[in-house]
Order: structure tokens, then C-alpha cells, then sequence
């Protein structure tokens, strides 16, 4: 009899246990589901972010298709806020539309003769160290669209200022350039992590550890 009431009394608590392990699953797999044009969007910033590594967008050409995905990005939240939160068919369309042209900016700059060329002296080494960061910053989702396009933008104006230096002094540096140039890489680093220290994440974006 004893017996009897521990194998029905064990009953409940297993049914508990099982209902409970698939409402955890249940939850853990609703909890992985983003919408689609959230998907793509970092699957986007991924191929951004791996062109910025190896050297295939150069900061210009990044901080233009940034500045295009952060448009994309207040697009959709303006189009989410007017209804409900949602997006209709015709927005998603939309929204799918736009990702296809990005897509293809996205391959035609990183296929293009345009590089980032680093060099293996000190200026190059941090100008390559600095875009590592932001790339890295894109990848985890600690930096938007709108602020890899601003940093990416002050890059931009640092390698012209170099370019034209280096010009000016037959492919050369001189000790006041270099410093210059340092000065301006110290200013860019403190803005790289305020950006990515900040509240701002990725819209939708899964950090990656």
C-alpha cells in the first residue's frame, strides 16, 4: 500500500517536471525568434563588419552604407510606432526592398578596387587597430548603424589628412604630422568607447560573445 501511494504520489510531481521543462523550451525558443527584417538587418552588419576587418570597405565607403541601414533602421521604428509595434505587409515589403539594395551596395564595395590601406609603421598599425574596434563593436551589436557611420566618418577625414600630408612630403610623415595624427587617433579612440559603452545597442541585434 505504501508502495502504491509513492508510485501514484511520484505522478503529479513528474507531470510538473515535464510540464515544466517544455514551457521552459517553449520559452526559450519563443525568446530566439526575431523578425525577419531584424535578421537580416545583422546579417547585414555582420558582411559590414567583416569587410571594416579584412580591409574591403574602407571607412568611407563603410560609414555611407551605414549611414543608409541607420536610415533603413528609423524607417522601420517610425512604421512600428504608428502601428502597434507591428509592421504590415506592405512595410515589410518594404522594408525587404530597401535590405536588397543594401545588399548589393554592401558586395559592390567590398568587390571594388577600393581598399584599406594600413601600412606596417605606427600610423597604419593604429589606423587598422582602430578599425578592428569598430568592427568588433558592429559584430557584438554595442554599435549602431548611426554611430559606426559617425565613427567611420571621422576616420574618413583622419585618412584624408594623412593622405594629403603624406602627399605634400613625398609619401612621408613628418614628426609634427605623426603627432597630429596621433592626437586626432586619441580623440577617435575615446569616441569608439563612449559609443560602444553606451545604452545604444543594435535594434534587434543577438550580442555574440
Amino acid at each position: 500500500m505504501k508502495f502504491t501511494w509513492m508510485k501514484w504520489g511520484a505522478l503529479p510531481v513528474a507531470v510538473l517536471m515535464a510540464g515544466s521543462v517544455a514551457m521552459a523550451q517553449d520559452q526559450s525558443a519563443s525568446g530566439s525568434q526575431q523578425p525577419a527584417e531584424a535578421q537580416r538587418k545583422e546579417k547585414q552588419q555582420d558582411r559590414i563588419a567583416s569587410g571594416v576587418e579584412s580591409g574591403q570597405l574602407t571607412a568611407g565607403e563603410t560609414a555611407k552604407v551605414e549611414k543608409k541601414e541607420a536610415a533603413i533602421n528609423k524607417e522601420t521604428r517610425a512604421d512600428r510606432a504608428a502601428n502597434g509595434g507591428k509592421l504590415t505587409s506592405a512595410e515589410k515589403a518594404q522594408v525587404n526592398r530597401q535590405q536588397n539594395q543594401m545588399s548589393k551596395q554592401i558586395y559592390t564595395d567590398k568587390h571594388n578596387a577600393n581598399t584599406a590601406h594600413y601600412g606596417n609603421n605606427k600610423v597604419g598599425q593604429r589606423r587598422e587597430n582602430q578599425q578592428d574596434r569598430i568592427a568588433q563593436g558592429i559584430k557584438s551589436g554595442q554599435l549602431t548603424a548611426g554611430e559606426t557611420a559617425k565613427l567611420e566618418k571621422q576616420q574618413q577625414g583622419i585618412n584624408k589628412q594623412v593622405a594629403t600630408d603624406r602627399k605634400a612630403n613625398g609619401g612621408t610623415l613628418t614628426v609634427c604630422q605623426k603627432q597630429q595624427d596621433n592626437k586626432e587617433q586619441n580623440k577617435a579612440s575615446k569616441n569608439i568607447y563612449r559609443k560602444k559603452h553606451n545604452a545604444k545597442t543594435q535594434p534587434g541585434a543577438t550580442p555574440k560573445q
